[in-house]
C-alpha cells in the first residue's frame, strides 16, 4: 500500500500484522524493555520493515535508535518515517537530493473514539468532516485527518526541532468521488508559521492518503 502515496526516488517495506523472523539489535531492545507484548511486537516488526527499506535503498541497515519526541534516528544520508498501528507496520526511506522531509501514518480505518475529533480538528475541519461522511460514507474522514495530522507533524519535526500542535495546521481535501472514493489529495496550511526547508519557506505541505484493507494510510512529503 505504501508505495503508492509516496513519490519515486523512496523504498518502503511494510507488513500486514507481526513478522515471525523479526528482531531487534540489542541497542533496539533498551528501547522496549519495559513495553507490553503487542507494543513490542509492533516496534520489532516496524524495525525491521525499516531495515528493509534501507537496505533496498542502499544505505546502512543497524540500529535505528529514537531521538527528540521518539522520532527514529536514520543513518547520515538518509531521511524517512516509521509507522505501525493495529494490523499494519510499515517504513519508508529517501536520500535527501531526491526528499527533504517526509512523514507516514497508518491507523485502523475505523472511526475515532468519542471526542477525540473536537480535540484534533478545527471548526472549519470538523464541518468537512461531516460533510465528507454525508457525501462519501465510506471512509473514516475523521480518523483520516487524524492520520493526515500525525503525518504532517512528522513531517513537520525534522525541518523546525520543534513540536506542532494539531490546530497548527489546517487540513483541507481535495474532492473525491463520493461513489468508491479509496485514495486522494490534501493540502496542510501551517497555521503554527512556515516551516524552513533550506533556502525555501514552506506555507503548506502536500499530502496524500490511501483508504483500503481496513487501513487508511497518509504521507506528506516536502520534495528536495
Amino acid at each position: 500500500m505504501i508505495e503508492r502515496i509516496v513519490p519515486a526516488g523512496t523504498e518502503t517495506a511494510e507488513a500486514y500484522g507481526d513478522l515471525p523472523g523479526a528482531t531487534l539489535l540489542p541497542e533496539e531492545e533498551l528501547l522496549v524493555k519495559s513495553a507490553v507484548a503487542k507494543r513490542r511486537g509492533e516496534f520489532t516488526t516496524a524495525r525491521h520493515c525499516a531495515r528493509q527499506a534501507l537496505t533496498r535503498l542502499g544505505a546502512p541497515a543497524g540500529a535505528i535508535l529514537t531521538g527528540e519526541r521518539g522520532a527514529p534516528l536514520w543513518p547520515e544520508g538518509v531521511v524517512g518515517s516509521i509507522t505501525h498501528c493495529d494490523g499494519y507496520r510499515a517504513a519508508v526511506v529517501a536520500r535527501p537530493a531526491r526528499v527533504t522531509s517526509i512523514g507516514i501514518d497508518a491507523e485502523p480505518a475505523l472511526p475515532l473514539p468519542s471526542g477525540v475529533l473536537d480535540a484534533v480538528a478545527l471548526a472549519d475541519e470538523r464541518i468537512a468532516v461531516k460533510e465528507l461522511l454525508d457525501s462519501a460514507p465510506g471512509v473514516p474522514w475523521d480518523r483520516l485527518l487524524f492520520s493526515a495530522k500525525e503525518s504532517v507533524y512528522k513531517a513537520w519535526f525534522p525541518l523546525m526541532r520543534r513540536f506542532l500542535e494539531f490546530e497548527g495546521a489546517r487540513l483541507v481535501f481535495d474532492p473525491v468521488d463520493g461513489t468508491d472514493p479509496v485514495g486522494g489529495t490534501f493540502t496542510a496550511h501551517l497555521l503554527a508559521g512556515p516551516a524552513k526547508a533550506g533556502s525555501r519557506t514552506l506555507h503548506t505541505f502536500d499530502g496524500r492518503w490511501l483508504a483500503e484493507n481496513g487501513i487508511v494510510l497518509t504521507s506528506v512529503t516536502v520534495p528536495a
